[in-house]
């Protein structure tokens, strides 16, 4: 018998809404939110703070302590909802490799729109200019297995609705 799926990261461009929607799911499920952006190395930071797009080597150790922390948490929790940009199937991958039979709710949106919320948010380390360098690394879920691809323009209550729906249909299997 497969295993539930207990972990979903919400995946996606920068500006797509990744945290805001975790935090949606979880307030609807009461499950535990490990926020991806809080794991990046002091390096990291600063690097996209200074309009430095992130290389796969940079992202590495993030996403290996996240999938432990993801894997850690299962431990102590029913479920866990994981935030991160994932873009590449190599990172979605390396998140897979430390907790199998992990979901992903892709939150899709144009580089225009993506663009366009991040010039309007406030205190956040990553700058418009780096756009075009996470679409340009954008490699979409689309033939993965337990993935839910959702716009990411819609309302955050309907898109916490869907992915939370989706996730008790393929999560007790």
């Amino acid at each position: 018998m497969e295993q539930a799926v207990r972990a979903i990261v919400i995946m996606g461009v920068s500006g797509c809404g990744k945290s805001t929607v975790a935090e949606a799911i979880c307030q609807r499920t009461s499950t535990y939110l490990i926020e991806g952006d809080a794991f990046h190395p002091p390096e990291n930071i600063r690097k996209m703070s200074a309009g430095l797009p992130l290389t796969d080597a940079d992202r590495q150790g993030w996403l290996e302590r996240l999938a432990q922390e993801a894997a850690d948490q299962l431990h102590v929790s029913e479920r866990v909802v994981l935030t991160c940009s994932a873009l590449k199937r190599r990172y979605r991958d390396t998140l897979r490799d430390t907790v199998p039979d992990l979901g992903f709710v892709f939150l899709e949106l144009t580089p225009e729109q993506a663009a366009e919320r991040v010039a309007h948010r406030s205190g956040h380390f990553m700058p418009t200019s780096l756009i075009a360098s996470q679409f340009r690394d954008l490699e979409p879920p689309l033939d993965e297995p337990l993935v839910l691809k959702l716009s990411a323009i819609e309302p955050v209550e309907a898109l916490a609705d869907q992915a939370a729906a989706w996730w008790s249909h393929v999560g007790w299997r």
